[in-house]
């Protein structure tokens, strides 16, 4: 009962809140033009397209943007952890660090509906604030807390953004060398840089759709792929041989579940949070049906010689599904860098005091700027995200996906008995 009451208070608002920010599917006559910037009511058929393709906000959206956020690069790297950690353990470690991360997510959505609630009894109106993690922590647990879980998720998140563009130059690479990957990481910072013009995570129900279809279509690429080429001569699978390799393996499939640094985002997004619970499971499960089959068959086809290959796709032969598989996996970390970079800007303009401000696009998109800059400027210097894959893994997503949700989450308990 006393979480149903709980779920109820938190629904309530919110639900009017977004039907007040111009949702079509949950429209209840409000009128006014919408969240992000007001004005004249839409028509019929721009409620209908933003509907489609813009405002998004219900639990398959939330569904869509999880999935397409745990897998992105990492899919191509995984084959490489498989021979540094061998078939058995690859395959465990991906069910042992899927399952404890959905464990840990719902901890998550829990701390987020008590925070959600305590506020609302309180009165407080998140008409235009995107709630984030280190609020959660702060109104349940103090600063202490908040200042922890400020500092690892940014961390994770603005690496996560390098990683992004490292990777968009490394995949280019392999259907157009004609420049180098430094060149290319320019060019790939400028495009996305343009996801300033996002507002927030309503506003990626196409991009998320998108995007989970492209990493299937490269996932089940890279299996056909290994399948249809065979066991390399003279392979051998002599994995695991060396602890440190067996760790650097288990560190990058740690990242590859580590999406928890938007939870709470993508949670705020929803017209009804509540719903939330089992859907990083849900995600998580799906996810498993691409990373699994893909690593586990290109293992199987070019077993230790993954070794010098952190990349997947170099070991197979240029076709045109594999340029088709590139190009998608382009678009996708487009996507995915989006989806690192919202939450850092959400931060940057609650520190400069703009955020919730009914500001135009082209002076938010300008507030948010100096938070591109530097990501830039480290994809630059770092031209390599295998060995950035793993440290973010072992230094920043143990901390962001299992010891401080659960920590949080055994204070708040404590706290409560006390």
């Amino acid at each position: 009962m006393a979480s149903e009451k709980v779920e109820t208070i938190v629904a309530g608002n919110y639900v009017e809140m977004e039907r007040e920010g111009g949702d079509g599917e949950h429209q209840a006559g409000a009128g006014a033009g919408g969240g992000e910037g007001g004005g004249a009511a839409p028509s019929g058929r721009s409620k209908l397209v933003s509907s489609l393709f813009w405002h998004g906000g219900s639990a398959y959206d939330a569904w869509f943007s999880c999935s397409s956020n745990q897998v992105a690069q990492v899919l191509l790297t995984l084959p490489y952890s498989f021979s540094q950690l061998g078939m058995a353990s690859g395959i465990a470690l991906q069910l042992f660090y899927g399952l404890m991360g959905s464990w840990t997510a719902y901890l998550i959505s829990v701390l987020y509906v008590e925070y959600r609630t305590r506020k609302e009894r309180d009165k407080v109106d998140f008409r235009g604030h995107v709630i984030q993690w280190f609020e959660v922590l702060d109104g349940l647990l103090g600063r202490h807390w908040r200042n922890a879980g400020l500092f690892f998720n940014c961390t994770f998140l603005l690496f996560g953004s390098v990683i992004q563009l490292i990777a968009c130059a490394s995949n280019i690479y392999y259907i157009n060398d004609s420049m180098d990957k430094r060149t290319w990481t320019y060019i790939f910072g400028a495009c996305c840089a343009t996801t300033v013009f996002i507002p927030s995570f309503h506003n990626y129900r196409m991009w998320s759709f998108l995007g989970l279809l492209m990493t299937t279509y490269t996932a089940w690429y890279l299996t056909a792929a290994a399948l249809v080429h065979g066991k390399l001569e003279g392979v051998t699978h002599s994995a695991p041989t060396k602890m440190v390799l067996y760790f650097t393996g288990a560190t990058n499939i740690l990242y590859t579940f580590g999406g928890h640094a938007v939870t709470v985002e993508i949670m705020h997004a929803m017209w009804k949070p509540q719903k939330f619970k089992l859907i990083y499971l849900m995600a998580t499960l799906y996810v498993l049906t691409l990373t699994l089959p893909s690593a586990s068959a290109m293992y199987w086809a070019f077993g230790d010689a993954l070794l010098d290959h952190s990349n997947a796709f170099s070991l197979l032969p240029r076709t045109p599904f594999r340029d088709a598989a590139v190009i998608l996996m382009l678009i996708h970390q487009f996507i995915t860098f989006g989806f690192a970079c919202t939450p850092l800007y959400f931060v940057w303009e609650k520190a400069i005091g703009v955020h919730g401000d009914r500001t135009g696009i082209f002076r938010r998109a300008a507030a948010r700027l100096p938070v591109v800059a530097p990501i830039w400027f480290l994809a630059v210097v770092f031209p390599f995200f295998g060995p950035i894959n793993s440290t973010v893994g072992s230094l920043l997503v143990s901390f962001t996906v299992y010891i401080i949700p659960a920590a949080a989450e055994f204070m708040r308990t404590v706290c409560m008995c006390i």
